[in-house]
């Protein structure tokens, strides 16, 4: 599968991470050589005894904000010349299939997990090459947002998946949302398999597939038409 894909993800609660990249996908796809995993602890790139990360917000405010100081220190020491430095924040452009799909194919990714009230601006102004949002809501902190994003552009990495095109035929991969699926029974609790699906007949069964697609996605996300 060619060169690994080298993923960091910068964080105060590395723990977090422990067993999400240890098991399904992940895991296969890291024992598979096609990435690479470091989960790099913030604090260990404080300058001070009590390892700082935070202060409090000039101007006033509640909580604390990350200082810039260990963002940059971690950073200047895991930076390659092809790495792209994604900063998780709320103020980051949408998370979609398009920008998984993108990270798949770069050969470097640091991410940077907030926490507390957030980041010091001049993390994202000079240090961030991406800033990144998996939706409008606020999280407590930015590793479960990044665990988020790695899992959707770890999959699309060739050959992760094993049966190929599978990640071809996903919800949004090509503007629409995916296809009803079913399996065995063909009949529970009344409730039957469209038999269509039971011909055998692949040509009428791909039919049918595109058709529901377009269904679901006019009933649920007519947005993806527009």
């Amino acid at each position: 599968m060619g060169d690994a894909l080298q993923i960091d993800i910068v964080t105060i609660f590395p723990a977090m991470l422990d067993g999400f990249l240890g098991q399904s996908m992940l895991k296969r796809a890291a024992e598979k050589g096609a990435v690479r995993f470091r989960v790099v602890n913030l604090r260990d790139y404080a300058n001070d005894r009590h390892q700082t990360v935070d202060d409090r917000p000039f101007g006033g405010g509640p909580g604390m904000i990350l200082k810039p100081g260990p963002l940059f220190r971690a950073v200047e020491a895991l930076r390659s010349p092809e790495a792209r430095v994604i900063l998780m924040t709320p103020q980051g452009r949408r998370f979609d299939q398009r920008a998984a799909l993108e990270l798949s194919c770069a050969r470097h990714l640091i991410f940077l997990c907030g926490h507390y009230e957030g980041v010091d601006h001049r993390v994202g102004e000079a240090l961030a090459t991406d800033e990144i949002s998996i939706g409008d809501y606020v999280l407590t902190g930015g590793t479960l947002a990044a665990a988020v994003v790695i899992d959707a552009a770890v999959r699309l990495i060739p050959g992760v998946l094993g049966a190929e095109g599978a990640a071809g035929q996903d919800s949004f991969c090509d503007g629409a949302l995916e296809y009803p699926q079913y399996t065995r029974p063909a009949d529970f609790r009344g409730m039957k398999v469209p038999g269509v699906l039971l011909s055998g007949d692949h040509g009428e069964i791909e039919k049918w597939r595109r058709e529901q697609a377009q269904k679901r996605t006019r009933e649920r996300r007519p947005d993806l038409l527009a």
